[in-house]
Parts: structure tokens; C-alpha cells; sequence
């Protein structure tokens, strides 16, 4: 079965018809920047594109970076924020023509993605993952159910939340090296967070999980197992076609 994920970013829309049998994209997913300001309407149109580019006419999941309770957004850390209080799942179906539309965050898509096709399988302990981007997103699970809606990346950090010090975008800006990032900032992340919540498994996703190498051997000192994501940047895009294809069966 094929159910269409879109994965709203603070820097990228993509998305792509997903093969829910094996969590595997179907064609090559199609990316467009997100405008800049990141306001409702010009990022539902921006989705609209790209469903349109496939010529995609039935449900659409579609991922949110921020806290979304039904398909409404109640925050919007690297987006315009008047998307708070707005009805994603009514605006986006709109832009779509109609289309069934379910949304959640994005992170929580990674994570269920994950731990249904990717590094997670399987594990029943406590499971982190962090989506390390334009901020940190992240998914707890809990003998592999989801908490959803977490936020940790908004933790405090000498005094700043965390993803200003510890995101992909916080290394590229500052231009920090891979070594320093990673043994000087995400280090500390993960060590405050495995002080929270004690995880047997760190999985890290995001765009910066295609190069681990360059980063994982600095993260000494941590307990928990850290992996890289095994579905890499498109967890959010097949989470989303999951959350899709479930809404459609509760319905």
C-alpha cells in the first residue's frame, strides 16, 4: 500500500509516495525551500507543489516542527508564528484541493518510522530520537509507544535552549568543526537529556545522520547506545505516510 508523507522543515518541504510494507520511498522525493517568512499560506502552498508534482490524489500525511494536537499547531519555533492556533490539516487541505489531510510533528514521525523500519526495531526499553536540523526535534518512546509532542530540544542549555548551542544549523552558523560540535555541545545535550530520562538507545536523525562518521567518535562519556537513523533524512517523510494510512483506518 502507497500513502504520500510530506515532511515540513525549517529549511525544506519534501516529500514522496511510501511503500508502507516496507517504509521505503516509491520514487525519489521531490524538495523546495521553505519560504522565507514560513507563513501559513505560502508553506500550504509550497506543500501543495510538491503533492502536485506527483500527481497525488488521495491522503496525505504531512509532518509539522512544532507541537500539533489533532492538525492543529500550538507552537512554531522555526516557522512564522502565526502558524500557532492555525488548523494545518484544514489549510493544507484546502491548498491540495481537498485532500485528506493528517499531521503531526515531525520528530514523532522520525521516531515512529524508526522504530518500526530503522534503528528502533524491536526495542522496548526507553528510545530517544533527535532530529538534529534547523533546530533538535525529538521522540520519546517507552516499550515502543510514542510520548508524544516531547520538544526537548527547547531544554536549557547554558541558558539558551538547546538547539541554539547543540542543532546542525547552530555547528553550520558558527562554524564550528565536527569535532567541536560534537564533543563540546552535542555531548552536553546528550548528557543532560540521558541525566533526564536514562534511554538504553540515543538514535540521531536529521540531515546530519548521513555523516555519523565524522561526529559519533567524539561522543564519549554517554551511557546510552547512540546509531544514526537508519532511514536518514526521509524517517519524517514515511512516519508521516504511516500516520496517514492510520488516521484512514480509525476513520
Amino acid at each position: 500500500m502507497n500513502v504520500f508523507g510530506v515532511d515540513i522543515g525549517g529549511s525544506g518541504i519534501k516529500g514522496a509516495p511510501v511503500d508502507l510494507a516496507r517504509g521505503a520511498l516509491t520514487e525519489e522525493r521531490y524538495k523546495l525551500l521553505t519560504p522565507q517568512p514560513a507563513t501559513p499560506q505560502d508553506v500550504a502552498d509550497r506543500v501543495a507543489e510538491v503533492v502536485g508534482h506527483f500527481g497525488w490524489t488521495g491522503p496525505i500525511g504531512v509532518t509539522f516542527p512544532g507541537v500539533v494536537t489533532g492538525t492543529t499547531v500550538r507552537t512554531a519555533a522555526n516557522v512564522d508564528p502565526s502558524w500557532i492556533d492555525t488548523d494545518a490539516g484544514a489549510l493544507i487541505g484546502a491548498a491540495t484541493g481537498g485532500l485528506p489531510v493528517t499531521v503531526l510533528n515531525d520528530a514523532d514521525a522520525a521516531g515512529v518510522a524508526e522504530m518500526t523500519f530503522g534503528a528502533g526495531r524491536g526495542r522496548t526499553g526507553t528510545v530517544i530520537l533527535l532530529t538534529l536540523g534547523t533546530g533538535i526535534g525529538s521522540a520519546v518512546f517507552t516499550g515502543g509507544r510514542l510520548v508524544p509532542n516531547t520538544e526537548l530540544g527547547h531544554l536549557e542549555l547554558k541558558g539558551h535552549d538547546a538547539e541554539k548551542r547543540a542543532s546542525s544549523k547552530a555547528r553550520e552558523d558558527e562554524d564550528l568543526t565536527w569535532e567541536h560540535w560534537a564533543s563540546k555541545r552535542l555531548r552536553k545535550y546528550l548528557a543532560h537529556v540521558e541525566m533526564l530520562f536514562s534511554p538504553e538507545l540515543f538514535i540521531l536523525g536529521g540531515g546530519v545522520s548521513r555523516k555519523a562518521d565524522k561526529f559519533l567518535p567524539y561522543l564519549e562519556g554517554i551511557r546510552a547506545e547512540i546509531v544514526p537513523a537508519e532511514l536518514r533524512n526521509d524517517a519524517g517523510i514515511v512516519g508521516a505516510a504511516m500516520a496517514a494510512s492510520e488516521a484512514g483506518r480509525e476513520a
